[in-house]
């Protein structure tokens, strides 16, 4: 029996370890695990969504009783066939009273007609005698042999087993609830702990509903909880854990009542026989004075979660205590007291999100330079060098607080204890965060081995201190396998702890260590054993940890994948296998060979093993770096030096560019010394390390000494392949740094890496990405020299010389007229001072004449080098594109430009071009551009035709859309409004003439769907028919089945081989027969478009006085940014996006977008759809109305004083927000995080583009992300400011806002995600102008007419004037107001604020800081409040 237990026993460990192997960490960026649940866990709640945001039914009361009933049946159903008769019968007598109610009838229809049939044995149909009776017996039994509630007893868990402990209290828990299925429980939980667990916290949600109980039931509950469970001594870890699901269902009870969604009801408490009380009785939680009913302090309850593991519901509890103790959301005044001890609710915060997968929130969180707040900071970033400072600081300090109650201590709790609910953690010497062991680890981080042995000694050296430190034994440990000092050995620290089964101790270090040993001596024995124990041990571990420890169960998988590492080395330095039977570890080879040389071949699986852990840790040094670690070891051990030459150069390249500098180094001082001791000096890898070495000096900041290193290396590698990347990285360096003039970086390094990649002609992918590599840095530095060179022809100092010239050529001339009126003889002086003129003119000139010559000599080199990256490869595409675009366009009357161009059209593949569809087609027919077959209009309208032709639906709506220039409602039809550009209107229409011949199906179709959407567009409604359905005109309806027009809101990508095939993309079928008319002043219009895929498409048609072409253009940046965000780690791992949607312009006054699903306005939730409630109304008790701040606002003189005094009484309540809608703790962070970040984002990149008009109904936020969606982008560009109140605001930073993102408010995540953000768009500056330059090239309906053109032409000035206006110098560019816009973009894509330069962090800082201030004084001086 013992023997099929220990089988079955390692049947599910090996289950457990390879599924954590297949799935690994998943998604290292991922601050939430969602792990699959199995029935036994309940969803949180069913979202009925009505049309309100206000208006959500989640019917959660009744549905978590369904389901908790469902989990019931289940489990009794499976006791039915327990081998205990006592089970058995208690499971039946269960079952027959449930199925006897009639909310047990209900239930059992939700299983299968198999499981059903198995149930229904029990049942007899509702039987009320048979319950009533069953109670009852029950009732008899509980009087006599329940302990008291009031009994220690019952709460008490020490010495307890989880089962001892948690059945005979919900027992007696259950003997005062009034609820007929629990009721019928309580036999069973006696007996069954899993059943017990599983009602708990129902049974308390049902106490804290009755108000008949004799006792003071609250107030003992509260009492015993704090005195045996939420206590340091409690060892029982999980017994904390299930009273916080506990806490938490009560909670959810309490604010889904406050929320409005769950209906408050007061009911009779007594039985309900027919066992429907759950369902329909409902309490009303108004008078809690906790979130949860118990009268527990908050932060008793935070710091008890973090001892188990429960990160989210700790940073929970701490805002609620926050906004209990402080009245708000806040974390209070920053702590700058000398005393090194952190305030309570920051040190639990703290120990928080260290735990969670998240660093930027922790910056928000720590407010004073103390010691222990910096230490924690380095540590969680990784900056151990700094650690070791401050650790040391520590050790030396006096003063060194001990501690108690700090972060580290809570840390060490759940490193011990979230794995190991037996173990205790509260004794002093377990401590994580003691500084001697602080010292151990950031020595062990740095890399400083021999330093870190000796203080190892000298810490071991002081008996009784550290010897039953297990903590510091498992570092040292570490530190002994790290270095490869076998023979470290230690007495075990367990040793007296190992007679409780029970108690497990993480020792996966002296585990593995030795397995290590055990892999080089051939000692198969050791190594099985300490294999499978190390295994078992992380596998029951992470079992019982708590969901909410990311950082526990990343790190788990970590070691649990160093073990499967481990495995698969055995058989390959150890020919046969250690597995006779299967892998079993009982019987094992005595002996074996010599240990074999594994070749590189051998060591495929292990390499590839290692790839994919590489690929799934994407550079999180965290995880990554103890892998890193014990790959090298490994690699030592099994001694196939070439294997270990690649790795190390390979673990040198993670360690740098995830800023692990001294590992780096180390691990490059032992690549070179094993290259020298295996004579490959002169091997690829050899010099592929020595570039590595070069870089690795460079990010340090030696530039010098990286320069000359990697100049020696071109001097001495010879291989073409290898030479190419040597020779591009030096130019590169000494064009960064200025180190050298211009011809020998273009010359001796760019051009040359340039020809050395041409030179190898494979096409594998390195190859590819090699050249390409080496033609975009040549360009990219070219055309740095073309825009140097054009800065100082067009500066001021240029000028002045041109001018001088000049009026040195007119002395030339007088003096060689004055000379020819002299006589011989006189004329000495002037030939003089004539040479000496010429002399200077020719010197002006030629260096005049070679700044130009050099000029377009760099422009054809960045122009050839461009185009060639686009031919060549895809790397670079979207800044290369970006940048020839803007190029062509600023330069289009240069001959080598067009002819460029023209090349670049014919060599390169349309697709690359298609994101700048609209600019391109924008430019057509513009009057200031010369005409002819080998003009630059020619040559663009060549480019956009051929666009067309291969990716038709991707481009023709563009052409549709500037061929309606000229169509204008005739209501609208204004001169104020609108400008018609014929040209470009004629060049349209050309084009879609000459491609009828390719696309004639297409264009008809397409013309014939664009006509219906004006139609519906500009269809006349009356006023009301807002809100309400109103049946299309048959001519809209009528047109169905166009197989040739995508929906025009759906979205497919672009074919590169310009392939399209009948469903690659669903087509229009047709619109539904009704629409909504919206509320607004054009009355836009919400319809249904039918797809070929069946899908249902929601779209809004607008027309009006709002120009849609630049809501498309926004859209399209927005997109651009996307994509830099996406191709930029830091921003990448944060997940930052701008939420984007779909914006079609059929004419300037005519469009559709696509319709937004599953978001509303956020003023919307704050305020009501009527202005009359919200948010606000639900939960500013005692507050003024939104009304009552509007009346205010409007009937006091003093503004700003009116304003404070509403701030007072309305107080901000976003962050109810997340706690209505996602009920766990872990959704609840998650989608605060997500929305943080979204509008840290969203800011950024609004700030850029000056946009204006952002109140809280133009800001949509998405009900299932919690992400913003920002709409209506007419007011841009800064266009607020001509507002007659003045739209001061860089972006919306109101209370509100803030209030969502919790109490660390724009601090932390915020700042550091606008940062982020900020840094990435002025990165890529120069292909975000590209797009915003359209509005130049294609004026919209802001840019028509200037302040003072609108002035005059509002007060009917004459035709002359007007004439003299409109027909300026600039008329190409559109107008002023469009370039002074352009500019303004371009100085804060620069880093100019307020006139001057500041870095990112000082950028970010200025909206920041000025934005909730500008709220204030623009709320004061505009009598309409906003949130």
């Amino acid at each position: 029996m013992f023997k099929l237990f220990l089988s079955m026993k390692m049947r599910f460990h090996n289950w457990f370890f390879s599924f954590g192997l297949q799935i690994g960490i998943g998604d290292p960026c991922r601050v939430v695990l969602h792990l699959p649940r199995d029935s036994s866990h309940m969803k949180n709640c069913r979202l009925v969504t009505n049309d309100s945001p206000t208006e959500i039914n989640f019917k959660m009361d009744s549905v978590r009783s369904e389901e908790l009933l469902i989990t019931i049946l289940k489990l009794l159903k499976k006791y039915l066939i327990d081998d205990s008769v006592k089970t058995v019968d208690m499971a039946s007598q269960a079952l027959r009273g449930i199925l006897s109610t009639e909310r047990g009838q209900r239930a059992v229809l939700a299983f299968d007609s198999y499981e059903r049939s198995l149930i229904e044995i029990h049942s007899k149909g509702v039987n009320i005698e048979l319950v009533e009776k069953l109670l009852l017996d029950q009732e008899r039994r509980f009087r006599a042999e329940a302990i008291p509630l009031e009994e220690s007893t019952v709460w008490e868990t020490g010495n307890k087993s989880f089962e001892m402990w948690i059945c005979p209290l919900v027992y007696s828990l259950i003997g005062y609830s009034c609820d007929v299925i629990l009721r019928l429980c309580q036999d069973i939980v006696l007996i069954k702990a899993e059943v017990a667990e599983l009602l708990l916290p129902r049974i308390i949600v049902d106490l804290a509903r009755r108000k008949d109980i004799e006792v003071d039931i609250q107030r003992l509950i509260s009492l015993q909880v704090q005195k045996h469970i939420l206590t340091e001594s409690n060892r029982l870890i999980k017994s904390i854990q299930v009273l916080l699901n506990a806490l938490n269902e009560l909670r959810i009870s309490n604010v889904m009542e406050r929320s409005s969604l769950v209906p408050s009801k007061r009911e009779s408490s007594k039985v309900r026989v027919l066992g429907d009380s759950s369902s329909t009785m409902a309490m009303s939680t108004s008078s809690w004075d906790k979130v949860y009913w118990l009268t527990i302090d908050y932060l008793v309850v935070a710091k008890s979660a973090v001892i188990c593991g429960s990160y989210f519901t700790a940073a929970m509890y701490v805002e609620y205590w926050c906004e209990e103790h402080f009245n708000g959301l806040t974390l209070g005044s920053p702590d700058f007291s000398p005393l090194e001890v952190l305030p309570d609710h920051v040190d639990i915060l703290v120990s928080a999100v260290t735990g969670i997968n998240e660093s930027d929130s922790l910056n928000g969180i720590i407010q004073s330079h103390k010691l222990t707040s910096q230490v924690v900071t380095f540590e969680h970033e990784g900056n151990w060098d700094k650690a070791l400072e401050y650790y040391d600081l520590q050790v030396r300090s006096s003063t060194m607080v001990q501690m108690d109650g700090s972060s580290r201590t809570l840390l060490a709790k759940h490193v011990q204890c979230a794995g190991h609910p037996s173990l205790s953690a509260s004794e002093d010497e377990m401590r994580q965060r003691n500084p001697y062991k602080g010292l151990v680890r950031s020595l062990q981080q740095i890399g400083c081995t021999h330093v870190l042995d000796v203080y190892c000694q000298g810490l071991t050296s002081r008996k009784g201190e550290f010897q039953q430190d297990l903590e510091f034994t498992e570092l040292q440990y570490e530190a002994a396998w790290r270095a490869g000092n076998w023979d470290f050995s230690l007495p075990s620290v367990g040793a007296n702890s190992h007679s409780h089964r029970d108690v497990k101790k993480d020792l996966f270090n002296e585990n593995l260590h030795s397995c290590l040993w055990a892999l080089q001596e051939g000692d198969s024995d050791e190594f099985c054993k300490k294999l499978e124990s190390s295994k078992e041990e992380l596998v029951w571990s992470i079992s019982f940890a708590s969901e909410e420890s990311t950082e526990y169960i990343y790190s788990t998988i970590i070691k649990l994948q160093i073990l499967n590492h481990l495995g698969i080395a055995w058989p390959i330095r150890w020919k046969k296998s250690y597995f006779e039977k299967r892998g079993s570890c009982f019987e094992k080879q005595k002996s074996f060979p010599e240990p074999v040389m594994p070749t590189m071949e051998q060591l495929s699986w292990l390499n590839m093993d290692w790839s994919c852990i590489l690929e799934q840790t994407q550079l999180h040094m965290k995880l990554l770096e103890p892998f890193i670690a014990f790959r090298r070891v490994l690699l030592e051990i099994l001694g196939c030096d070439e294997c270990r030459i690649e790795d190390l150069l390979r673990s040198t390249s993670t360690l740098r560019k995830g800023s692990r500098f001294s590992q780096a180094a180390a691990a490059l001082h032992e690549f070179k010394f094993l290259c020298v001791g295996s004579l490959k000096q002169n091997s690829s890898s050899y010099w592929h390390g020595r570039l590595e070495e070069a870089k690795l000096l460079r990010v340090q900041g030696q530039h010098e000494m990286a320069i000359s290193l990697a100049t020696y290396i071109s001097q001495n590698c010879h291989s073409n392949e290898d030479s190419s990347d040597v020779y591009r990285v030096v130019g590169k360096w000494l064009a960064e740094t200025s180190t050298s003039n211009s011809r020998t970086i273009l010359d001796k390094y760019l051009k040359h890496a340039v020809s050395l990649a041409e030179d190898h002609k494979t096409t594998d992918k390195k190859s590819i990405e090699r050249q390409s590599q080496s033609h975009f840095q040549l360009a990219h530095y070219a055309d740095a020299l073309f825009r140097s060179h054009e800065e100082r022809l067009n500066s001021g100092e240029w000028q002045a010389a041109r001018r001088l010239r000049k009026h040195k050529k007119f002395e030339l001339e007088a003096l060689f007229r004055r000379l020819r009126s002299l006589k011989k003889g006189e004329n000495a002086d002037y030939a003089v001072k004539i040479q000496e003129v010429q002399r200077q003119l020719a010197m002006d000139n030629e260096e005049a004449e070679k700044l130009q010559d050099d000029r377009d000599n760099f422009l054809c080199l960045a122009l050839d080098g461009y185009k060639r990256c686009l031919v060549i490869g895809e790397k670079y595409d979207v800044r290369v594109v970006f940048r020839l675009i803007s190029l062509w366009f600023s330069l289009s009357s240069r001959t080598n430009v067009v002819n460029n161009m023209r090349n670049t059209i014919t060599e390169v593949k349309s697709y690359k071009f298609v994101p700048l569809i609209y600019q391109i087609a924008s430019r057509m027919g513009s009057t200031r551009d010369s005409i002819g077959p080998h003009s630059f209009q020619c040559a663009l309208v060549s480019l956009v035709k051929k666009m067309a032709i291969d990716h038709p639906y991707h481009s023709i709506f563009q052409l549709l859309a500037l061929a309606n220039g000229d169509r204008i409602k005739d209501k609208q039809r204004n001169r104020n409004s609108f400008v018609v550009d014929m040209d470009k209107i004629v060049a349209a229409k050309n084009l879609l003439e000459e491609l009828s011949s390719y696309h004639g199906d297409i264009i008809r179709q397409m013309r014939q769907m664009v006509e219906i959407y004006i139609k519906l567009a500009e269809l006349e409604t009356r006023r009301e028919d807002t809100n309400k359905k109103v049946t299309l005109p048959r001519e809209i309806r009528a047109v169905r089945r166009l197989e040739f027009v995508p929906v025009i809101t759906a979205s497919f990508p672009v074919d590169r081989d310009c392939y399209y095939p009948e469903g690659s993309f669903p087509y229009f079928s047709g619109l539904a027969d009704s629409v909504t008319v919206m509320n607004g002043i054009n009355a836009p219009k919400v319809v249904e478009c039918m797809g070929s895929d069946g899908q249902k498409y929601r779209q809004l048609a607008k027309s009006g006085n709002d120009d849609l072409r630049q809501d498309a253009v926004m859209e399209q940046f927005f997109g651009l940014v996307n994509t830099f965000l996406r191709n930029n780690r830091d921003t990448w791992k944060r997940r930052l996006v701008v939420r984007t949607y779909k914006v079609v312009p059929f004419t300037p006054s005519a469009g559709v977008l696509e319709w937004v699903n599953g978001t509303f306005p956020l003023g919307e939730y704050l305020i009501g759809s009527m202005k009359n409630g919200g948010a606000h109304g639900r939960y500013g008790m005692g507050d003024w109305s939104s009304v009552k701040c509007r009346m205010h606002m409007s009937n006091e003189k003093d503004k700003r004083g009116a304003f404070q005094e509403v701030c007072e009484n309305f107080r901000p309540v976003m962050h109810h927000f997340f706690l209505e809608r996602f009920l766990q703790p872990a959704n609840w962070f998650e989608k605060r995080l997500a929305y943080t970040r979204s509008v840290a984002t969203s800011s950024m990149v609004g700030y850029i583009v000056g946009l204006g008009d952002r109140h809280s109904m133009n800001i949509l936020i998405d009900e299932a992300t919690a992400e913003v969606v920002h709409i209506d982008l007419g007011v841009a560009f800064e266009q607020g400011l001509m507002l007659k109140t003045p739209e001061r605001v860089p972006f919306r930073l109101t209370r509100d806002i803030i209030d969502g993102m919790g109490v660390t408010g724009v601090e932390g995540v915020f700042r550091r995600c606008c940062e982020e953000t900020l840094s990435v768009i002025r990165t890529n500056k120069e292909a975000l102008l590209t797009i915003v330059e359209v509005f130049i090239h294609d004026p919209l309906y802001k840019w028509a007419l200037s302040p003072l053109k609108a002035l005059q032409r509002q007060k009917e000035m004459d035709d002359d004037m007007d004439a003299s206006l409109e027909d300026s110098d600039d008329e190409y560019e559109g107008n002023k107001d469009a370039a002074r816009a352009l500019m303004r973009v371009k100085q804060k894509l620069d880093g100019y604020e307020e006139g001057e330069l500041r870095s990112v962090h000082g950028q970010v800082n200025y909206p920041v800081s000025i934005a909730p201030i500008l709220h204030v004084n623009w709320n004061s001086s505009f009598p309409i409040f906003h949130w």
